[in-house]
């Protein structure tokens, strides 16, 4: 036995018949403890929250108006027009900011990068109540000028993880892309985007929360929404509806918080 054979048997190694080595083990999505807790502790406490606060709704000894304001057939209305708020502005800010990202670090369009993110950073710091009305007072009052303001309000977050995202990839790896005959629509999509997703992902989340809260604004312009019942608390001074209607967002809040990080982890390429 020749030397070599030796340390390769002593070093316990698994030899191919046809002398090449077996491949290496393709490594998972990682789960750390970290991860499992925030995948695991979010929705345990929504459904905690929310099944205190449907015992208090229970039990609670309500007027009229109250209860007119927290039955279940309004509480429900109000929470889909919130889910709808928030579902179609957070896919059109996708649409419209991924893409842009894109286009703003290929070739010249790079120089351009600094002044539309100014811009979204604009959009973004106007107070959100003065750009829904603002818009609202030159569109029209209703659903599509919310969403309109939504994705306005929104669009920052994502456009600006994107860019960061795209911009963080090695370029050895682009490189090494394009030096196996790759065009750079298949360096775009199987080296560079797969590597820049959980960055780009981080900032869908950050976005989804945005217009979660944003949305309880849509109210002052007749887009519906859980802001409905916090207004009408305010107006009426029931401090019930207040609170209700406060807790509801917050609650939906984290709930789409997680979803992002659950669509984040399933979407990460295995190994990174």
């Amino acid at each position: 036995m020749s030397a070599t054979s030796a340390a390769t048997a002593s070093a316990g190694a698994t030899v191919d018949p046809t002398g090449e080595a077996p491949p290496a083990k393709r490594r998972g999505r990682r789960l750390d403890p970290e991860m499992l807790l925030l995948l695991v502790l979010p929705p345990v406490l929504v459904a905690l929250a929310f099944g205190a606060w449907v015992v208090w709704r229970q039990t609670a000894d309500l007027d009229s108006v109250e209860q007119s304001q927290l039955a279940w057939s309004t509480v429900t209305s109000l929470m889909v027009e919130h889910v709808k708020l928030t579902a179609v502005a957070g896919l059109l800010v996708v649409a419209v900011a991924v893409p842009l990202g894109i286009a703003l670090t290929r070739g010249r369009l790079k120089a351009a990068s600094p002044v539309v993110v100014g811009l979204a950073n604009a959009g973004q710091a106007a107070p959100a109540v003065g750009l829904i009305v603002l818009l609202a007072l030159w569109l029209g009052f209703g659903f599509g000028t919310a969403i309109i303001a939504l994705v306005v309000y929104g669009v920052l977050p994502v456009l600006r993880n994107t860019i960061v995202g795209l911009q963080g990839v090695d370029p050895t790896l682009v490189e090494a892309g394009r030096g196996i005959g790759m065009t750079s629509a298949s360096v775009l999509l199987r080296v560079e985007l797969p590597l820049a997703l959980p960055v780009i992902m981080s900032g869908v989340r950050t976005a989804l929360v945005l217009i979660v809260g944003t949305a309880a604004l849509a109210t002052f312009i007749n887009a519906g929404g859980l802001g409905a019942m916090i207004v009408a608390g305010i107006n009426l001074f029931r401090y019930s509806l207040v609170v209700s209607g406060a807790l509801l967002v917050a609650l939906l809040a984290l709930l789409v918080e997680w979803l992002g990080r659950v669509l984040e982890f399933v979407a990460r390429p295995k190994g990174v």
